[in-house]
């Protein structure tokens, strides 16, 4: 199976994108890192240890110290695609973290994102 292109993408190359889209609606790198972390498990040591490492998504995913169990509550379409119905692992949680920062940059409350 041919891996998709973002697979090996560096983190460190998408988390920019992910932060300018936030703050082109007003909203702040603090409250990306915490969705990340929410999502993850990364602390905000190990987030920039692995920013700074360059590693690529699928490892990123693959290391998290601890996916959030409560990940499987996002719903809804992102690219296009329904991310409940994304059945490859890998790419279903690089699309999670697409849509919880859509909804940040969408205005919702950091409580409604981090599904509490």
């Amino acid at each position: 199976m041919i891996k998709h292109r973002i697979y090996t993408m560096s983190f460190a190359r998408v988390y920019p994108e992910y932060v300018a889209k936030a703050e082109k609606k007003g909203r702040t790198k603090a409250e990306v890192d915490e969705i990340i972390g929410w999502l993850t498990g990364y602390s905000q040591e190990a987030l920039e240890a692995q920013l700074e490492k360059q590693t690529d998504v699928e490892t990123f995913l693959a290391e998290a110290p601890q996916l959030n169990p409560s990940r499987a509550s996002i719903k809804g379409v992102v690219c296009g695609v329904r991310v409940e119905d994304i059945e490859e692992p890998t790419m279903r949680e690089i699309r999670y973290l697409d849509k919880l920062i859509d909804e940040l940059a969408k205005g919702k409350t950091m409580e409604k994102i981090l599904r509490k």
